[in-house]
């Protein structure tokens, strides 16, 4: 009997063991009908009763198995059950249930028994508060129910309309609550709500009610006499701290004119760092600091339709010239590469060092515990002939996990589960044992990696940063990669962050949610971490005949002299499998007045260029493109020439709208001097009449973000 009760209990172990093997990341995004996102909604697994909710987008990642029932929930639509297959990605459109709406109490409206409305002022209970009968009110949010963001905004209407920045007083378990406080609430934990409007509202809560109040009942009073930072505590709201975070300054690339300075040269850049933290500032209501604005990142978040290679280079190369969105005469021109889309089971083996800062700075909810997840999410990518180790940093650096089979996940999981975060910010000696485990288990034309994970607040020797670069520099020699991962807010420092990854042969990106983690470490996995060409460089030379001057959008920081390009000594930018880069050039041509060309000298005697010299009229510009191969040495030369054949702005492709769109806000972001229109419209227009092969829903939420932005 107890050999039974054995293998009973063995076998039960075993299922455990062989369902918990079996669960993934699903993820998707949520919207009603009308493609509007649900932000708040909440996703539980039946079985397991896990639960998420969205995020301001209608995003969502949850851990599941093929078979489980996902629930669907939110206040005013219909619950949904959806069983999970062999899909990682579930988007789901929920329908309205005008039963569940009827649920909300208008009060101060109509004849009411007595109700103990004065949450506030405990003293009024014993006498009932009488409202005549007027009108029906109606509660307008600028995006959907509960708003997640303190940028939307609740409008309370009735007899008179009230600016949607007029926003109401809310009152949750009978305390005064915050807007960003109020749109945490999960909505199942609502048991009922009243809107109280005019005089019903400020006969009980004053002139701040003026606006109209929103009243909410929680199941059991879960908020009451919760204080502030109990409140935020429960509600999983980060204090704000002073702002610390710190980012490099660079000057804006002016015009230049092609006599004088005939020779554009730059790295690229696969970088999309900016891009998610500016989302970051402009999903939590506030502007977005200048610095923290890289155009160049902000348009390579996105992916173009170029097409593949069809030569054994390991990238395509693309051109259009247009019109200038921003500056009427201008034109702009857009070159774009494409990586080669290798096959997962042709990848090489991976040899990565996970680098992880665990130092007191990092013990918010959204650096180490976030940084945990994320990487469970790129250990899930792993083959069995892939390997990771675990190096952590705070006083001290330790090696946590020796080299270990990517088939070993729960291992690998277990071992980030156990990492706690207190001491000291030492990165040097992280990094230094970080590339010590990485170069003794390097394998040869394998995929070599050091994966750094931090807020960026540590330090490495006596001048940091100076040190920082010099100790990076002499480690890319070594030839292993470097990808940044950056976390957190309010002491993030962007700066270094940005030097390990352009010093390193390495690429950045800044994790702000669980969903750009499930972006970048799972759907992007391959380009993220596998180069299929090193020192990709980039040398343009414009026609005279043609143009007047010429101007490189963004890539300040990774701008080349032009000698540098045919030096292989020099380091560039990394392109990874299947992905995708895009520089834009705007350009005045000549015989076009504008306030932004420089004038020329005209009494130069050897710079001087004669037309009758020129014999190229119909060429616009010589591109030329030189990269090596991930383990090579020696670099690789593409020529191509540019015609000067533009086509009307109505008339350009998808990619082109979109991508001028992208940069032409992200000029806006920084107050760019050499813009004409700034018009938010106008960028809106553009971007919505570019928008396509748009499955992921990044561009949609491109443009919700330009809706909301604060400029300064």
């Amino acid at each position: 009997m107890k050999n039974v009760k054995l293998i009973s209990l063995t076998l039960s172990m075993l299922i455990c063991f062989l369902a918990a093997a079996q669960e993934k990341t699903i993820s998707g995004t949520v919207t009603d009908k009308s493609k509007a996102p649900l932000p708040g909604l909440t996703i539980m697994v039946q079985k397991s009763k896990k639960a998420t909710q969205t995020d301001f987008d209608g995003n969502y990642a949850i851990q599941a198995q093929p078979g489980d029932v996902l629930i669907f929930s939110y206040i005013g639509f219909k619950t949904q059950n959806i069983i999970v297959k062999q899909s990682n990605i579930i988007n789901v459109i929920m329908q309205e249930n005008s039963n569940q709406l009827q649920e909300v109490v208008v009060v101060g409206y109509g004849t009411s028994e007595y109700e103990d409305n004065s949450y506030s002022r405990p003293e009024r209970k014993s006498r009932p508060v009488k409202a005549s009968k007027v009108k029906a009110v109606s509660v307008q949010t600028s995006a959907n129910y509960v708003p997640s963001s303190p940028s939307q905004n609740v409008v309370i209407r009735g007899v008179q309309s009230v600016s949607a920045k007029d926003e109401p007083l809310y009152i949750i378990d009978g305390i005064p609550v915050k807007s960003n406080q109020f749109a945490k609430i999960n909505p199942n934990d609502i048991q009922e709500m009243k809107i109280l409007k005019d005089a019903a509202a400020t006969s009980i809560y004053g002139t701040k009610a003026s606006n109209g109040v929103v009243v909410v009942d929680t199941k059991n009073g879960i908020y009451k006499n919760l204080s502030e930072k109990e409140l935020n505590a429960k509600l999983n709201i980060q204090p704000v701290e002073p702002n610390q975070e710190d980012y490099n300054t660079f000057i804006e690339n002016a015009f230049e004119s092609p006599k004088m300075a005939p020779l554009s040269t730059f790295s690229i850049d696969v970088d999309n760092a900016s891009y998610t933290n500016v989302r970051r500032f402009i999903n939590n209501g506030q502007a977005v600091p200048k610095d923290a604005v890289r155009v160049e990142e902000m348009v390579n978040f996105f992916k173009y339709s170029y097409p593949q290679p069809k030569d054994q280079n390991p990238f395509s190369i693309t051109t259009e010239l247009s019109d200038s969105p921003w500056n009427a005469k201008n034109k702009v021109l857009k070159i774009g590469l494409q990586g080669k889309n290798i096959p997962t089971e042709s990848l090489p083996a991976s040899n990565m060092v996970f680098l992880i800062d665990v130092s007191g700075s990092m013990s918010d909810v959204n650096k180490l515990p976030l940084l945990k997840q994320s990487l469970k999410i790129l250990v899930n990518e792993l083959r069995e002939k892939d390997k990771v180790a675990i190096v952590v940093y705070a006083g001290a650096a330790g090696l946590v996990l020796a080299p270990t089979s990517g088939n070993e996940k729960q291992t690998i999981n277990d071992a980030l589960e156990k990492l706690n975060a207190g001491g000291s910010t030492a990165g040097g000696a992280g990094i230094e044992l970080a590339y010590k485990i990485a170069t003794e288990n390097f394998i040869k034309n394998g995929n070599n990696r050091v994966i750094l994970a931090t807020d960026g607040d540590f330090n490495v020797g006596s001048t940091s940063n100076t040190d920082m670069e010099k100790l990076i520099e002499e480690k890319r020699k070594t030839g292993v990669f470097l990808t940044c991962l950056g976390y957190g807010m309010g002491n993030y420092k962007d700066s270094k962050m940005e030097t390990l990854a352009d010093k390193g042969n390495g690429n950045y990106a800044y994790i702000d949610n669980i969903q750009e983690a499930n972006r970048f470490l799972g759907k992007e996995f391959k380009g993220s971490m596998f180069a299929i060409a090193k020192d990709v460089k980039i040398q343009i030379e414009f026609n005279p005949k043609q143009i007047q001057a010429y101007r490189l959008i963004g890539y300040e920081n990774r701008k080349l002299r032009p000698e540098d390009f045919k030096n292989d000594a020099i380091d560039a930018g990394e392109l990874g499998s299947n992905h995708t880069v895009t520089a834009l050039y705007e350009i005045i041509p000549v015989g076009v007045t504008s306030d932004y060309l420089n004038t020329q000298p005209d009494d130069l005697k050897y710079t001087k260029v004669k037309e009758t010299d020129l014999n190229y009229k119909d060429e616009l510009a010589t591109i030329k493109f030189r990269y090596k191969k991930p383990d090579g040495d020696k670099s690789i030369e593409i020529v191509q020439v540019i015609e000067n054949k533009a086509v009307a702005l109505e008339k350009a492709s998808d990619d082109f709208k979109f991508s001028t769109a992208v940069a032409w806000f992200g000029l806006k972001l920084r107050d760019s001097k050499l813009i004409s229109n700034t018009s938010s419209d106008n960028i809106l227009k553009l971007a919505k009449q570019g928008i396509s092969n748009d499955t992921e829903g990044y561009k949609a939420e491109f443009i919700r973000l330009t809706e909301s932005a604060k400029f300064n």
